[in-house]
């Protein structure tokens, strides 16, 4: 359950060819340290390019958000992007009311996020696909010190494998 389907180092790295690759015709996306830094608003670089190349390519983009509304509105205005802010990962809830709004079964869903506690076991508790990465940046709050030490192992042992894991 905390094996992610594949592991990347940034976003932009994926590709609509990627995605097909493993099954998936549209990509949910974390924010915090998948689009920027945690709660910054610079965004990753080339990532306006990326996501404009993933539009032209028939790509469906939607973010997926633990953080508030407050949060997450400014931000997916900023990208051009809908959003579902609260999305209570890693419930599977936030990846249900994902797949009715794109109109897509969950299986060809696929979530790209930095946190495995979060983002990988919540995707696979809701039966979609998940691309691992690294975080942009580590964060300050003793809470996400605790949950990178947790991960330490599990990253060390997935960060050989840059592409589809089984």
């Amino acid at each position: 359950m905390l094996k992610p389907n594949a592991v990347k180092k940034r976003v932009t790295e994926i590709t609509p060819q990627f995605l097909r690759d493993i099954g998936a015709d549209a990509l949910l996306l974390d924010v915090d340290n998948t689009l920027s830094t945690h709660h910054g608003t610079e965004l990753l670089e080339g990532l306006p390019q990326w996501i404009d190349g993933m539009k032209a390519a028939g790509v469906p983009l939607l973010l997926l958000s633990n953080s508030k509304e407050k949060r997450v509105k400014p931000f997916a205005k900023k990208i051009g992007l809908p959003y579902i802010s609260l999305g209570l990962k890693p419930l599977p809830n936030g990846f249900f009311k994902a797949a009715k709004r794109l109109k897509i079964k969950k299986r060809r869903l696929a979530l790209a996020g930095d946190q495995i506690f979060t983002d990988v076991l919540g995707a696979k508790l809701a039966g979609v696909k998940v691309i691992l990465l690294e975080p942009i940046q580590p964060e300050t709050k003793w809470s996400f010190k605790v949950r990178r030490l947790l991960e330490k192992g599990l990253r060390k042992k997935y960060k050989t494998c840059r592409k589809v894991l089984k």
